[in-house]
């Protein structure tokens, strides 16, 4: 904006009171300043604004055109004003947090809903990305706290250490349908997974490789020389889970997300022989302490719930 503001708060008076000596009144200003602002303005913006006369002005087809977006936007600042004073008087503050899509659904959206009820003075931002995306956002500063699945140690190093706080402990296991697995149990007589075979000719849906579930569960399939050959890699544990109920495969995802599909028979689990070490998931927030009133009271309302 090339003008300064106050030319447009003198022009917006004159154009209401459609005098100047009235809107030099309203204003606190002599009417030759009130005078001089409008020239000056009409100078800069090259056109006439107002039509003169003695008993008064009004606006000019130029005029009337500018005084529309000059309200508006008086308006929109006058409405700013109130939005702050009103959060000063309400105390309302801004938590942002760091989420899987997977782990928004299936855990932080139903955590979120008794918070959000006891604290609505509290706004909520969520931002739905890999935990890797979510620790680098805590290191940035971006975000104020994740929920997570807990990665390697070395992931919590670094200029801005982050702190862990842990809210539930979750299993891996493999799904599928029985109609997937009808045809490699006729094959293959007794357990699957006692058959190197059954390794080559299965396919197995996974999350992509940089997904901390996924490295999870390569770590175990290498501790126990588990070589999958054929993976359909997908981006989040829900098309995983559909994926499977599909009968497109063997999916790798975690038992409390498919738990009404195991009890309603649509999936059933697949045992390889060993079982996936469980793991925790939980929020994480950077180690110093430059907490706002808002991650305080979100920290300390669920650490009196777990």
């Amino acid at each position: 904006m090339e003008q300064n503001l106050n030319l447009y708060q003198i022009f917006y008076e004159v154009a209401g009171c459609r005098n100047f000596s009235v809107a030099a009144k309203k204003l606190y200003i002599s009417q030759p300043a009130v005078s001089k602002a409008i020239s000056k303005l009409e100078e800069n913006l090259n056109t006439t604004l107002f039509h003169r006369s003695s008993r008064g002005v009004t606006l000019t087809r130029e005029g009337e055109l500018l005084y529309q977006h000059v309200e508006q936007a008086l308006r929109s600042l006058k409405s700013g004003e109130e939005l702050l004073k009103e959060s000063a008087s309400l105390k309302i503050s801004h938590l942002s947090i760091g989420v899987s899509t997977t782990l928004c659904k299936y855990v932080l959206l139903p955590l979120l809903k008794t918070f959000i009820a006891e604290n609505p003075n509290i706004k909520i931002t969520i931002s739905c990305q890999s935990t890797l995306d979510t620790i680098t956002a805590l290191q940035n500063n971006s975000i104020d706290i994740g929920l997570v699945g807990i990665p390697a140690e070395d992931s919590f190093k670094g200029n801005n250490p982050i702190t862990y706080l842990p809210l539930k402990t979750i299993e891996d296991i493999f799904v599928a349908t029985d109609s997937y697995l009808t045809p490699l149990q006729y094959k293959y007589k007794g357990e699957l997974h006692e058959n190197e075979e059954f390794f080559h000719d299965a396919s197995f849906i996974m999350l992509n490789r940089e997904n901390i579930s996924r490295k999870h569960t390569d770590t175990f399939l290498s501790t126990h020389q588990i070589e999958l050959h054929n993976i359909i890699e997908v981006n989040h544990m829900d098309l995983s889970i559909e994926f499977a109920k599909a009968g497109l495969g063997i999916a790798c995802v975690i038992s409390d997300f498919v738990e009404k599909e195991l009890k309603d028979g649509s999936l059933r689990e697949v045992k390889l022989g060993h079982k996936i070490p469980r793991r925790q998931i939980g929020f994480a927030y950077p180690t110093k302490d430059s907490s706002t009133e808002a991650m305080k009271t979100f920290i300390q309302y669920y650490q009196t719930r777990i």
